[in-house]
């Protein structure tokens, strides 16, 4: 580690290291309303001079938009970082509004093809199935993603939104790198179940939105009254109607802290997660998604924020308190198969 940049953890037993909080691209092309691309460069290149070298992106994000639009920069840095990107929902040609869950043999091999030209890259360093179709066993999936790590197109495997049985399916037919949730200061539900498995099993958590989508930074507090039309976090139980009035008073909390520390509410978010290494014993690498170099900036300052017993016994409480579920079908996240 160098002035100025992150520290590093491995990505599973014998996986690559990577700064210790990556950077989630979804939104560069994706979900979150109108982006900038020359800003969006920018933070990348910014990004990766401050030790960020897990780049998180899914051929899902802009129907394998987002994909393309990395490669660039990707081909320019290969060696300097770890590409992550996922599979598993799959657009139908009538109706390219839905998506539908595979985790089927020929489809994998048909996504892992199609996700390669698009990075324009011979391998994928982190190949994760994005969410879990219960009507295919776990273990064919994965020997299918196994097959491709056998023949060089993949490095090394990771799963999203799985339950710890199904790590465990999985981890008995391939090592498994990493596992990504959402783990935040508003969701908690993995550390009952999923957090544990992964610390025996040898396997790094990867939190994804450890800002609540933007909500525990303060940029919004009623989503259908503060985003765009078409920004899908107006689609999300927890930033609508009452639940998002109920939510932004959680927040108080939070505000004390960051004033305690000089900091704002984001970095003590983004704190607290990256303490969970510690408080869990296992390595924990977030994927904040942002577009802006300053967040960047702000986003990786935040490790070397160290949170007190008592600041850490502050915020413990918000979790349980949250209105209205992450997502409006929780079918297909862990907590709903757990």
């Amino acid at each position: 580690m160098t002035d100025g940049t992150i520290p590093t953890a491995a990505l599973g037993d014998g996986g690559p290291q990577v700064g210790v909080q990556g950077l989630g691209c979804m939104g560069m092309s994706f979900a979150y309303g109108p982006s900038d691309a020359k800003e969006s460069r920018a933070t990348l290149e910014r990004a990766l001079e401050l030790g960020v070298t897990l780049y998180d992106t899914a051929d899902a994000y802009g129907a394998g938009e987002n994909e393309k639009f990395l490669s660039p920069f990707f081909k320019a840095h290969r060696d300097e970082l770890v590409i992550a990107t996922k599979f598993a929902l799959s657009i139908p040609a009538d109706d390219p509004t839905r998506r539908v869950i595979r985790n089927d043999p020929p489809y994998i091999r048909q996504a892992v093809e199609a996700s390669l030209k698009r990075l324009d890259v011979d391998a994928i360093d982190l190949y994760y199935m994005h969410r879990r179709d219960v009507n295919v066993p776990i273990e064919e999936s994965v020997g299918a993603m196994a097959d491709l790590v056998r023949e060089g197109k993949v490095k090394h495997l990771g799963l999203s939104e799985v339950t710890a049985a199904e790590l465990r399916a999985a981890q008995a037919v391939h090592p498994i790198a990493a596992v990504q949730s959402e783990w935040s200061l508003f969701s908690r539900d993995i550390e009952a179940q999923v957090v544990p498995a992964a610390r025996e099993l040898g396997v790094t958590l990867v939190p994804y939105s450890p800002l609540g989508r933007g909500f525990l930074t303060g940029s919004f507090t009623n989503a259908e009254k503060d985003l765009t039309a078409d920004d899908f976090r107006r689609h999300q139980p927890r930033f609508t109607g009452d639940n998002a009035a109920a939510n932004a008073a959680l927040l108080e909390p939070v505000r004390t802290v960051a004033e305690a520390h000089g900091v704002s509410l984001g970095q003590i978010a983004l704190a607290w997660v990256q303490q969970q290494t510690t408080v869990h014993e296992l390595p924990v690498v977030p994927i904040p998604g942002t577009r802006k170099p300053s967040r960047v900036e702000e986003n990786t300052a935040a490790t070397r924020i160290e949170l007190t017993k008592e600041e850490l016994a502050l915020l413990e409480p918000i979790a349980a308190q949250v209105a209205g579920d992450r997502y409006a079908d929780m079918r297909f996240a862990s907590a709903g198969r757990e």
